[in-house]
């Protein structure tokens, strides 16, 4: 089990009775820095998960793990989708919200936590294979992940893959008043927007883009109208990098204006985009090859 090595090992707890008492009912624990709750019985549900072995009463294991400043017990991994570990645990079945962008990240939990029900659950059927079948390359796990595309390296593209600029914009705004900065309303990022060639925006973002709004133009035409169905900026930054495109640009704005005229209390908004740029096929693998020291 992956475990911090920065936290601190707290002494054994010396309890009188069985082993039995070496957990409480009710533990508490940190997953990443996310603070979980929940019974004993609910982490030891599934006895040969990894959970039901580590947290095993037949055994006291309680001394090998590792503990928080705070004496919780650390687990080093993703806090965010951990909820929905326990949520298996203690349903034998998990609900995910609509466009949920992390399927293939938490089937990757789902596998490291040794649950293999809730990898079947999270496979799409299309892609579940019998016991007898190989196991898939990780270039195909990586296409199970939750954009449905993968862009392969610089290296592997072809010499007349598409060029040009994808413009990524966000809104954003906040209240504050005039006394003090402590109590500022942040609203969160109601859309991320995408202007550049159809063609290039489809390759970069697959199914996560919604097109509802422009449908009809042509591949080679421009469109200013799209946007994602996520609103995880960093996602995006990911997904453009992935297909080669740098950042070469940004730019933002800021106003103000008072929400009415019976108090000073003002809303900030901001608009932000990000101006991003790749390379033709050739070129990149021109310049790939100057760097590494090689002749054409």
């Amino acid at each position: 089990m992956a475990l911090s090595g920065n936290c601190r090992t707290y002494p054994p707890v010396k309890e009188q009775g069985s082993v039995q008492a070496s957990f409480p009912d009710v533990v508490e624990l940190n997953v990443g820095g996310q603070v979980y709750f929940t019974r004993h019985t609910t982490l030891i549900s599934i006895p040969n998960s990894l959970l039901g072995k580590i947290f095993s009463p037949k055994k006291d294991m309680s001394n090998d793990l590792a503990r928080d400043t705070k004496g919780r017990y650390f687990i080093d991994r993703d806090g965010f989708l951990f909820r929905y570990i326990l949520d298996y645990l203690r349903d034998k079945q998990v609900v995910l919200p609509d466009h949920f962008p992390e399927k293939g990240r938490l089937k990757r939990e789902a596998e490291y936590f040794q649950l293999p029900e809730l990898v079947k659950i999270l496979t799409p059927d299309d892609l579940k294979q019998s016991p007898d079948d190989p196991f898939h390359s990780d270039f195909e796990e990586a296409s199970q992940a939750s954009d449905q595309r993968v862009c392969p390296p610089a290296s592997l593209v072809p010499a007349d893959r598409k060029y040009g600029f994808i413009t990524v914009g966000y809104r954003g705004s906040c209240t504050m008043g005039r006394e003090s900065q402590t109590d500022a309303k942040f609203r969160r990022v109601p859309r991320i927007l995408i202007c550049g060639r159809i063609c290039l925006a489809k390759e970069v973002f697959g199914d996560t883009l919604n097109e509802s709004r422009d449908p009809d133009r042509p591949p080679e035409r421009y469109t200013s109208r799209f946007y994602l169905k996520f609103k995880h900026l960093e996602r995006a930054f990911d997904m453009l990098s992935e297909c080669g495109f740098q950042m070469v640009a940004c730019n933002s704005s800021v106003t103000a204006s008072f929400v009415n005229q019976y108090t000073d209390d003002k809303i900030w908004s901001s608009y932000t985009e990000y101006v991003f740029y790749r390379k033709s096929g050739f070129k990149s693998i021109f310049l790939c090859v100057l760097l590494q020291g090689c002749s054409i």
